[in-house]
């Protein structure tokens, strides 16, 4: 059941996703060689915490950390350990944040220090992808003109869209209806109203599409261990158009 959200609610979420982009700007600044992904979520979650929220994240399903942290070939859901970030690393942090009962969802892939010219093209066409289906969240589309968009940017770039994760509803809770492939998928999926929130994110390969989960049951890698990136925002449908819920106040690096 998709669940659409009445002005009061999405400002609510606009309040949660406001911290969200601020965390990810200050876990961008933060990432350097040296850091652990501890260190990392720990920064993340105080930072949460301090902002009067909740990171999403910690204890959902049993996860054991406050951000998901995930570098080089890791999609998605990376538990953070004691891997530490070395120079021309990119890293993935994926952050929820649950302010006043309400929910935000956004990701971001960095760069530690100088990366390889085809990493940072990498997120530059995954970050264009996540544009182009941010231009197509408008009344009167469908959930696949989303998905169009984020696969011919990919694709065309000569990148993969990961086939076996989604987009998907969030506000009351963290994942609702409806899903958001980043590919078609077949049928056009569901019409945009006026009041839906979702999380537009594509997840891109350098490599092929397929994928591998950990022995930890959260991690998610390509299965030909080929660069991942993966960018989010939380959108609402508006009259006016898709409104990013997930705007940072401090100054986002990518």
């Amino acid at each position: 059941m998709i669940i659409r959200k009445s002005q009061a609610e999405i400002e609510a979420m606009a309040a949660a996703g406001r911290i969200v982009a601020d965390t990810l700007a200050l876990l961008g600044e933060s990432l350097a060689p040296g850091l652990t992904m501890l260190d990392l979520d720990a920064i993340g979650d105080e930072y949460i915490q301090s902002q009067g929220a909740y990171p999403t994240s910690k204890g959902y399903k049993g996860f054991p950390a406050a951000i998901c942290i995930s570098p080089n070939a890791m999609i998605v859901h990376g538990i953070p350990g004691h891997y530490v970030a070395q120079e021309g690393d990119i890293v993935t942090f994926d952050v929820g944040v649950t302010l006043n009962g309400l929910i935000a969802d956004s990701a971001a892939t960095f760069p530690c220090g100088e990366i390889a010219p085809e990493a940072q093209r990498l997120l530059d066409v995954c970050q264009a992808a996540l544009e182009a289906g941010i231009e197509q969240a408008t009344l009167g589309n469908n959930v696949s003109d989303i998905s169009r968009a984020v696969q011919t940017v990919t694709e065309a770039a000569g990148f993969s869209v990961v086939r076996s994760l989604v987009g998907h509803g969030v506000g009351r809770s963290y994942h609702e209806d409806p899903q958001v492939p980043n590919f078609i998928s077949g049928h056009r999926g569901s019409e945009l109203k006026e009041g839906m929130t979702i999380a537009i994110e594509p997840m891109i390969t350098a490599g092929g599409p397929d994928v591998y989960v950990h022995d930890d049951d959260w991690s998610i890698s390509t299965a030909d261990g080929s660069l991942a990136a993966h960018f989010e925002h939380t959108v609402a449908i508006t009259a006016q158009g898709p409104r990013i819920l997930t705007m940072p106040t401090r100054v986002l690096v990518p």
